[in-house]
């Protein structure tokens, strides 16, 4: 990054990553945006690795009654054919495994494309914007009637193929599982707990992988207490906010986030207009050895 990773840089890394994780405005683009607006650079892949791990224990603590009910579910049938039609459980749980699938592969197949083309401030901000008008547009045509009881294999894969387009910043894994839930007809809520579920495998995949990072780095040791503080707080945060924001579908639509996407995306390509640019990923957090398009213009950074 362009200053080293400090605890203080690591405990608001930390506190976006919890915010932003589980709401439907992205969590990706905030942790490339954010950090590069304070004037901190690229905090590095290793980080961002090792902070994901904090919302990840947080969305299992969170679930942790209903993770085991459909883990016994997935051990007690061993496979997903012929489950018996009164196992709910076993059922959600294999879905939450095939919807899963999609994203692990072409997550994996559009790697690169994902740390270079994909992440760009246009790219961002055309996420932002799109899939929240989409996002508007599926809570006014959504009926808003169906249960996790009712949900079947396919709209399980359609909602984890939709999971697939959150690859690219900007977009939101939760928002765009979120809508596709509602194009489905679910609740609001049976449609965010589906995408939490979702969240376990997915946040957990890409967070195991992006390790490699870690072990690799380095000056590791000297970063064990940025990195311990950044996944504690994101993970604190996140477990509040998975309380807040099922609590809050109950009662409210989510036109708020609607308005706060579109609001970024347009801020988003004004900066990108007047000069701002995103740092390349930098995999040696901490130094200052990360390459850059270009440089934040200075009226950003006062």
């Amino acid at each position: 990054m362009a200053e080293p990773l400090t605890l203080f840089h690591a405990i608001v890394i930390g506190l976006v990553e919890g915010l932003t994780e589980f709401l439907p405005v992205s969590s990706t683009a905030h942790n490339d945006i954010v950090p590069q607006l304070l004037g901190w650079g690229d905090p590095g892949t290793a980080f961002s690795a090792v902070v994901q791990l904090g919302p990840i224990v947080a969305i299992v603590a969170y679930f942790w009654k209903d993770v085991k009910k459909y883990l016994a579910g997935i051990f007690r049938t061993k496979t997903p054919f012929n489950i018996p039609a009164k196992d709910q459980d076993a059922r959600i749980g294999w879905y939450v495994i095939l919807a899963t699938l999609p994203i692990l592969l072409i997550g994996k197949l559009l790697e690169k494309k994902i740390d270079s083309s994909f992440r760009t401030l246009p790219v961002i901000a055309f996420g932002f914007i799109v899939f929240g008008i989409v996002l508007f547009v599926a809570e006014r045509m959504a009926r808003k009637v169906k249960t996790l009881d009712n949900i079947n294999a396919k709209e399980a894969t359609l909602i984890g193929l939709s999971q697939c387009i959150a690859l690219i910043p900007g977009v939101s894994r939760s928002g765009i599982t979120l809508t596709m839930g509602l194009f489905r007809g679910f609740t609001r809520e049976d449609a965010l707990r589906f995408s939490f579920l979702l969240s376990i495998p997915a946040i957990t995949a890409a967070g195991l992988y992006k390790l490699k990072d870690v072990i690799k780095d380095p000056n590791l040791g000297t970063l064990i207490v940025p990195y311990l503080a950044g996944t504690i707080v994101a993970g604190v945060t996140g477990f509040a906010v998975i309380h807040w924001f099922l609590g809050y579908v109950r009662k409210h639509n989510t036109n708020i986030f609607v308005i706060y996407r579109i609001i970024v995306g347009i801020a988003l390509l004004v900066l990108y207009k007047n000069g701002l640019r995103l740092e390349s990923p930098s995999h040696s957090p901490g130094t200052s050895e990360t390459r850059t398009e270009t440089a934040f213009v200075s009226s950003v950074r006062r």
